[in-house]
């Protein structure tokens, strides 16, 4: 099979891997795509602490495909069936996981991309976030998982503003949910802004969706006294600083909703596939970009870049 192989930083080629058949317990996936995560940034752009070049087919973790082989002992999936996965060598034609780790997709889901990994970050994020009727909500970031969980909090019955410093999401976030769009373009306007949209007390929770300083400085400005706030972005580019004298002062519950079982992270995907065939949110309208095995390279730059009209990309290998 072919998988890609980042051979040093900035480097990626596509390489013939040998295809291995499942052992008991697994399933052989026939890979129709897989997510561009921004959180593999650092690994193609190249830290100190990796070693090159990267196994066959890494770090893809958001794949989804079809079942063409069952191993021994897997019970509940047969050749055909059409799936998402957890796995971090999706970035090939083939993938072998362990049956526990792949999420049947439905008949209502039939043909659309479905980077499942992303998704079920998204849901776990919205479920360790408590939301509930009434609340007002902050969403920091409106990117893949932003307007996801805007779509989530929405339903739940909270009034969403979403804010980001793109006018693409902020009008995508609309659609999906959101009462209101703020540009973030700076710090005291949108403090102000805020204000005049959430009251002078702030907002009752504020998710952090970026992985970035000043959003996170931010996001403690905006949330109320005894205020819940999520942190969702991938903070992984250095050490933060928070204004603890603030958050002490403001009795905040701090959440990082970030999981490390793979089972809540199937769990997650599994909740997400629920939600996206029925309706909570069309996954179509924020896969708007798609690459070949052999334009990985482009596709990490887009990401870094993150254009106008950009939200998720996607690397198609089995459409």
């Amino acid at each position: 099979m072919q998988a890609a192989v980042i051979t040093s930083p900035g480097k990626v080629e596509v390489r013939e891997s040998p295809l291995q058949d499942p052992k008991a317990g697994e399933l052989l996936i026939r890979v129709e795509g897989c997510g561009v995560c921004p959180s593999n940034l650092p690994l193609w752009e190249g830290r100190p602490w990796f070693n090159y070049p990267i196994p066959p087919g890494t770090p893809g973790h958001e794949g989804w495909g079809r079942v063409c082989a069952v191993g021994k002992g897997v019970a509940g999936f047969a050749e055909g069936d059409r799936v998402t996965f957890l796995s971090d060598h999706a970035y090939a034609e083939y993938d072998t996981i362990t049956a526990e780790a792949a999420v049947k997709l439905p008949a209502e889901l039939e043909g659309l991309p479905f980077p499942g990994e992303a998704v079920g970050c998204a849901v776990n994020v919205f479920r360790r976030s408590a939301i509930r009727a009434g609340d007002t909500v902050a969403v920091v970031g409106a990117g893949f998982l932003g307007i996801i969980f805007t779509a989530l909090a929405s339903r739940a019955g909270a009034r969403v503003i979403a804010l980001s410093r793109r006018q693409h999401p902020l009008d995508l976030a609309l659609s999906y949910g959101a009462a209101e769009a703020v540009s973030m373009d700076d710090h005291w306007r949108v403090i102000e802004k805020m204000k005049e949209l959430a009251g002078p007390a702030g907002c009752d929770v504020v998710v952090e969706a970026t992985g970035h300083q000043w959003p996170l400085d931010l996001s403690g400005e905006l949330v109320k006294e005894r205020g819940r706030m999520v942190i969702a972005g991938y903070h992984q580019d250095g050490p933060r600083q928070v204004n603890m004298q603030q958050w002490n002062w403001k009795g905040l519950d701090v959440i990082n909703a970030h999981e490390r079982e793979a089972r809540i992270y199937v769990e997650g995907i599994a909740a997400g596939v629920e939600a996206a065939a029925g309706r909570a949110f069309d996954l179509e309208g924020l896969v708007t970009h798609s690459f070949g095995l052999d334009s990985l390279n482009e596709a990490y730059a887009m990401l870094t870049e993150r254009p106008e009209g950009f939200i998720k990309g996607i690397v198609s290998i089995h459409p």
